[in-house]
């Protein structure tokens, strides 16, 4: 496979993704940005598999390299956390010069985007996903955060990386239950954006769940394409690039009210994207074959479709305080045919109870 290279065009801060099988390109790709001293933020899973790999390429550049390593998992995308790389940065002298390289899933990325962008006003940005959520999605288009114990993101940034490079390869040695959350991302784009990638999806599922390489590097490219036509045209999401949290008010609802710990960030967002379908089911906006192929595609990801036991009445006071939310209307991204969704914030509470149902 050779290296591809992807343009996400900005008024300011444009970057290249780049998508490869090795890490033969990483070099050339991030070299720019490096500096004489690199913060290299990962989490414990990830560190043992390629965090030499990465630290050897970055050494040969002539580049200090500090290795600030978190506990995986959702609960360190906190303040708490970003502290403690906040004085590792300082007891590496980290200056306005120097770089933050993400190596790792979403939390890592979001978390170190976070620290970058904060860390002395903002210094430079690399981002090296190592898992499909991040590849297809958190590591595209410059939203970085931590998470309150109230609200999910609700401290963050836009902070655009200087440049993202995507090895493949890292998804082999990726457990099942985390390709299945990235796989909730991929399927959303198919959805949101793309009729013809919905199309391919439902031919092609099975390759992409035993991990075939050319139909895996033909997802990612069109999944990272995606997000980079909305996210061109719409980098603050003032309007257009809110239609990529499909799934995500409800999801991020049952993330915040199960603590974090039930669902993995995909699971939430295909369980949140059932749902949002069902009720645009109800509201006349789609028809039931539609809600069948969510369904099934989303099964066949591994990925689950029914959420039992929920606190209705907790799910709405979460879903209220969500950040993309307006005059105090709980804001929805629903669908409207295939491949298009669009804006709401007119959906009865009644009807949201109907649904859960």
């Amino acid at each position: 496979m050779e290296l591809i290279t992807i343009n996400l065009d900005l008024p300011q801060d444009s970057y290249a993704i780049h998508i490869s099988h090795d890490w033969q390109g990483l070099e050339s790709a991030i070299r720019t940005y490096l500096g004489n001293k690199v913060m290299l933020v990962t989490d414990e899973n990830v560190k043992e598999l390629f965090v030499h790999n990465v630290t050897s390429i970055i050494s040969s550049m002539g580049c200090e390299t500090t290795l600030a390593i978190i506990q995986a998992g959702e609960n360190s995308k906190s303040l708490g956390t970003a502290e403690s790389l906040y004085t590792q940065a300082l007891n590496a002298k980290l200056d306005r010069s120097s770089s933050i390289i993400a190596l790792g899933g979403g939390v890592v990325g979001d978390l170190a985007g976070f620290v970058a962008s904060t860390y002395m006003r903002g210094i430079n940005f690399i981002q090296i996903p190592t898992t499909l959520l991040a590849q297809v999605d958190s590591s595209v288009g410059g939203k970085v955060a931590v998470n309150h114990p109230l609200a999910k993101n609700i401290i963050g940034s836009f902070y655009q990386p200087k440049s993202v490079y995507i090895n493949i390869n890292t998804l082999s040695t990726l457990p099942d239950r985390q390709f299945s959350t990235g796989m909730a991302e991929l399927i959303k784009y198919g959805f949101i954006w793309d009729q013809k990638f919905l199309a391919w999806l439902e031919n092609n599922i099975e390759r992409l769940m035993r991990k075939e390489k050319d139909a895996l590097a033909y997802a990612i490219q069109r999944s990272c394409k995606i997000k980079a036509e909305i996210v061109s045209q719409d980098e603050k999401e003032k309007g257009l690039r809110a239609i990529l949290n499909f799934g995500h008010t409800i999801g991020h609802g049952l993330e915040a009210i199960t603590g974090y710990n039930q669902y993995t960030h995909g699971e939430a967002v295909a369980l949140g994207m059932v749902y949002e379908s069902l009720i645009a089911l109800h509201k006349g906006l789609v028809e039931k074959p539609l809600v069948n192929l969510l369904i099934n595609l989303l099964k066949a990801a591994k990925l689950p479709t029914k959420i039992a036991g929920i606190d209705v009445e907790s799910l709405i006071q979460a879903m209220s305080l969500d950040k993309k939310n307006k005059s105090g209307s709980i804001v929805f991204i629903l669908p409207t045919d295939y491949g298009k969704v669009d804006i709401f914030n007119d959906v009865d509470q009644k009807l949201i109870y109907k649904v859960f149902k």
